[in-house]
């Protein structure tokens, strides 16, 4: 039974959806199917213009009507183009975050009471006027008593109970969605909203976010490459976060940055190296890469903001990812199909050489067009959902990965259209896949265990002192357990000995007494009993000696 309270926004959004002529999402729904007769006498079916607009561009429409969270919702969810129609994720990763400011006046208080301090205290000076908006939190300009400039992130105040309200909500329609629709069971509903619920509540904890900023900023430490912020860490909290303010044209200002003399091949050149530095050097990389977070500085470096949404992967999945893309270059197709199984990517019993043969028909009709038309991304998007067909398994990381890809990609053709991300990722990959095996590879690993193995060589000699004693005393003790194990056996086999012969000797005893008793005169009565159980008694008397004997 849903709560009122929740009811009742299920009706808004159900209202949203009709207006922007989604209605047949909503009683496409098994559990409508006896009212769809309704969709007829929607006033919205009306307005021709509406219905005229594709299907992803309302849906877009759609969660900008219903709110910042929902908008946020839409970003993370297309990038799952593992579930979603092309059209649908290709219109949904248009969403702009642009949310109406909270007054600076809230943003001053929330500051100081999480630092503990008067803002006056704390900055030289503090702008109440904030630089940008965002679903989660706001930025706002100040600077420190020393006169460095600085940007203060502030959370949005009471925005835990509004996602949490939202989140519950999705929840609620996403199960209900799995329950009556055969189409939104496909798509995995709960699951998406579970991770759009982990992926939210990460980004909550400025706290968390500086912490991604400072090693992203290690990594790149005097790159010309990149340029990371510096955090200020006395005064970042979970619902604070200040950091360096950082100068720079938008990358996607494309007069700017050819008015400010930047060289725009390199500039495409130099992002495609950032990403494949962060994912296979430092098993790091920054997942939310789109034009809003990246700025050019005037030497040309890139200037990274906003560290909410990081990536990793695994020692193996780096190396089997590596592979699979050298093994692409080479068209070794058969190569790639049986990484994905030694992965675990695709189930064992997968026949390789079915996969092989479905790879090679997504792969091969893109070596007959030029470079430039060649997506990167989008083959390895389709590389993915081929792979479903053999019961892959959505892999988190990859996802992130493909996403951000696809953003670097977009952005580097938005740069410089002859963009050739093939050539230009392949020597970086072959560099890498050299550093990772081989004899050089191996020295390096020798040498950065070396420390380690430095402090314990000391302590070999009395490891190995105490092993070989042990293995000695442990003889000894075989021996002993061994010696005393034949006196035991000797010592059942004398008592076996001797209870045989009490046993023998009783029997006989007792059939001399049987006979003597029926000898006697006092029992005549029983003379012919007592003779018969003697001769009894002396048979089994007999019978039990030989047994045990032989025994």
């Amino acid at each position: 039974m849903i709560p009122l309270r929740e009811g009742l926004r299920v009706a808004h959004i159900t209202w949203v959806l009709m207006r922007h002529g989604l209605d047949e999402i909503i009683l496409a729904a098994h559990l409508f199917r006896p009212i769809r007769f309704l969709r007829y006498l929607s006033p919205f079916r009306l307005t021709r213009r509406v219905r005229a607009a594709p299907r992803g561009v309302r849906i877009r429409e759609a969660l900008e009507d219903l709110g910042p969270l929902y908008v946020k919702f839409g970003q993370i969810l297309s990038t799952r183009r593992d579930l979603l129609p092309d059209d649908i994720a290709e219109e949904l990763s248009r969403l702009q975050d642009q949310v109406p400011p909270f007054p600076g006046e809230q943003a001053r208080t929330i500051v100081e009471k999480s630092l503990g301090e008067p803002v006056g205290t704390l900055f030289a000076e503090f702008s109440l006027e904030p630089l940008a908006s965002a679903s989660i939190a706001q930025v706002h300009a100040a600077r420190l008593h020393d006169g460095t400039e600085v940007v203060v992130k502030v959370v949005r105040p009471g925005i835990r109970k509004v996602i949490r309200r939202d989140i519950d909500l999705l929840y609620t329609v996403a199960r209900m969605a799995r329950r009556y629709s055969s189409e939104a069971r496909r798509l995995r509903p709960v699951e998406v909203v579970e991770e759009y619920d982990k992926t939210i509540h990460d980004e909550l904890d400025l706290a968390r976010e500086a912490a991604n900023c400072a090693l992203l900023r290690r990594n790149f430490a005097n790159s010309e490459l990149l340029y990371v912020p510096q955090i200020y860490w006395d005064y970042t909290r979970s619902d604070v976060m200040v950091q360096e303010r950082i100068y720079g044209i938008p990358v996607d200002q494309i007069d700017e940055l050819k008015r400010a003399g930047i060289d725009l091949g390199m500039l495409g050149r130099r992002g495609v190296e950032i990403f494949f530095t962060q994912v296979f050097r430092d098993n790091f990389f920054h997942a939310d890469m789109h034009p809003g977070n990246i700025f050019v500085a005037p030497d040309g470096r890139y200037i990274g903001v906003d560290f909410g949404i990081m990536g990793t992967l695994t020692t193996q999945d780096q190396r089997y990812l590596a592979e699979n893309l050298l093994a692409f270059f080479h068209r070794d197709y058969r190569r790639v199909a049986e990484l994905h199984v030694e992965s675990g990517w695709v189930p064992a019993t997968t026949r390789v050489h079915e996969f092989e043969s479905a790879i090679r028909a997504v792969s091969e009709p893109i070596w007959e067009k030029p470079i430039s038309q060649i997506s990167f991304g989008h083959f390895l998007l389709r590389l993915f959902q081929t792979a479903r067909r053999f019961d892959m398994e959505v892999q988190p990381q990859l996802v992130l990965l493909q996403k951000t890809l696809l953003n670097i990609e977009g952005l580097g053709r938005q740069l410089y259209p002859e963009l050739d991300l093939w050539n230009t990722a392949k020597p970086f990959m072959e560099r890498w896949m050299a550093q990772q095996v081989g004899p050089r590879a191996f020295s390096k690993r020798v040498e950065k265990a070396l420390p380690a193995m430095s402090e314990q060589l000391p302590e070999i000699p009395h490891l190995a002192y105490r092993a070989l004693k042990r293995v000695a005393e442990g003889g000894r003790d075989r021996e002993l357990q061994s010696a005393a194990l034949l006196a035991i056996q000797e010592q059942i086999r004398s008592g076996q000995q001797g209870t045989r012969q009490a046993i023998a000797g009783a029997s006989l005893l007792l059939a001399g007494v049987l006979l003597h008793l029926a000898q006697t005169p006092l029992l005549p009565q029983l003379g012919n009993g007592v003779l018969a159980l003697a001769s009894s008694g002396t048979g089994l008397a007999l019978l039990l000696h030989a047994l045990l004997r032989n025994k």
